[in-house]
């Protein structure tokens, strides 16, 4: 009989504790200390269950210079789905654990169902621990069923669906999701953090030695991560976060990390009632559908990856009517719009201290590329003049605190999608000249060059 053994766990983070602690001494969280009953102590390499003669991806054990070490090409599958395989870089690879997270509701079942459905004639086991087959069967009509080669598994003990893997032997595993597993090892309910960990495991110990890929799909916590242990994501090769606005039909699938590929890759989707459809130029619905001039909105030529792609950009200044004036910032960090604002202030001469200032990106859209700063500085000072930018200028760059504009990261491709796009202007740092002017020669764009934010309000704002 095995040995029952107690441990604490950091619902937060998953580390393990021998004893309760109020505050987590690795993540400091707070209140998220929880016991649960482990059956065995597993020796090393255990919980993967592999032996000392056979572990994934290694050679017994042994260590080998680097040079003799025999590399084989990465074969990658396309998965018939244009935004998933930029995603992943390129297309599936064999053997490949994925982790996909998001909210509730955004829509991850419904994109690991298509991607099952849509690629005819290949083999792929959807296992839900959430759904029943009926269920699932109705959702798979709404959708429209291509691949006949599909298998449903309403199955949520993670030996039985390991053990139905092998059978069928699978070109493609879904899991739905990996918080309603368990494994018989584990004495603790499904979703506790030895749960996930375990099962995590045995499916990585099946996807490494059947070289079949896994997708699996995992819950958020209210905070924005993955529920669960850290060392899920740490596990997986691949993570993908599947974000949106629940206000909106469009959805973000976003790349964390990729073993295979780049990062920071993104795919756009549209909900729609049969299902998610890909849009293959963002450019379309990030830039602004409205006919008249507004002041407050520039357009931004942004970088996810390598893909470049226009999007609104708006602001809104005006007088506070608190001793304090409000700051908010939707999609862009709130951290640097300070930073805008204080260059704004040192350099222009705003006084912006008694204003209250809203920025916002269309969309839901969420941006952590600098290159965007010169379009919201536009935005900020056309509002605080209550002037419009002409709607065929678009702006590319990054600001610094002594108020310089520096070159946005690949400004020569943003340059390119805005003359694709049919923009008129596009303005640039000045340090950026000789890297564009290939595409200025090509007369496709008329290009303004700023060195200072006060050479942008000096061209777009001088006879105001």
């Amino acid at each position: 009989m095995a040995k029952v053994k107690k441990a604490f766990f950091c619902n937060s983070c998953g580390i393990e504790s021998p004893k309760w602690f109020g505050r987590c001494t690795s993540c400091g969280e707070w209140s998220t200390c929880v016991e649960e009953v482990v059956s065995t102590t597993p020796s090393r390499g255990s919980s993967l269950g592999l032996s000392s003669s056979k572990r994934v991806g290694g050679n017994g054990g042994r260590a080998v210079a680097v040079q003799d070490i025999e590399r084989s090409e990465v074969v990658r599958t396309s998965m018939s789905y244009g935004e998933v395989d930029r995603v992943l870089g390129g297309g599936l690879v064999a053997g490949s654990l994925v982790l996909i997270g998001g909210e509730p509701g955004i829509g991850k079942s419904t994109l690991a169902l298509q991607i099952a459905l849509h690629k005819e004639d290949y083999r792929v086991l959807y296992v839900s621990g959430e759904e029943s087959a009926e269920q699932i069967k109705l959702r798979a009509e709404r959708l429209g069923i291509r691949n006949n080669d599909c298998l449903i598994l309403s199955e949520t003990m993670v030996e039985n669906i390991i053990l139905q893997a092998s059978e069928h032997t699978p070109k493609l595993l879904v899991i739905d999701s990996i918080q309603t597993l368990y494994s018989e090892k584990i004495e603790s309910s499904p979703g506790s953090v030895s749960q996930v960990r375990e099962c995590a495991a045995l499916l990585l110990k099946f996807a490494k030695e059947s070289s079949t890929p896994v997708f699996i799909i995992g819950h958020i916590t209210k905070e924005g991560s993955i529920a669960g242990p850290k060392v899920l994501e740490h596990i997986v090769d691949v993570v993908f976060q599947f974000e949106g606005d629940s206000s909106t039909s469009y959805r973000i699938l976003r790349s964390i990390k990729n073993r295979f590929g780049a990062t920071s890759e993104i795919g756009v989707f549209e909900m729609r009632g049969d299902g998610l459809h890909e849009v293959s130029n963002p450019s379309e619905i990030f830039i602004p559908q409205h006919s008249e001039q507004l002041s407050g909105v520039a357009i931004g030529a942004a970088m996810e990856g390598a893909r470049p792609y226009l999007i609104e950009t708006q602001a809104l200044v005006c007088a506070t009517g608190y001793s304090v004036p409000q700051r908010s910032s939707n999609g862009f960090d709130y951290k640097r719009m300070g930073m805008l604002i204080a260059v704004l202030e040192k350099r222009l001469g705003f006084k912006l201290g008694q204003k209250d200032m809203f920025l916002n990106l269309v969309g839901g859209f969420k941006v952590a590329d600098t290159g965007l700063d010169l379009a919201f500085v536009a935005a900020i000072i056309s509002s605080a003049l209550d002037v419009a930018i002409d709607d065929g200028i678009c702006f590319a760059g990054e600001v610094g605190l002594s108020g310089e504009v520096r070159p946005a990261i690949r400004t020569i491709e943003r340059v390119e999608e805005a003359a694709r796009i049919g923009f008129r202007t596009i303005v640039v740092s000045s340090y950026a000249r000789k890297s564009i002017e290939t595409v200025v020669k090509k007369g496709r764009i008329n290009v303004i060059y700023v060195g200072k934010v006060s050479d942008l309000a000096r061209q777009l704002f001088s006879n105001e």
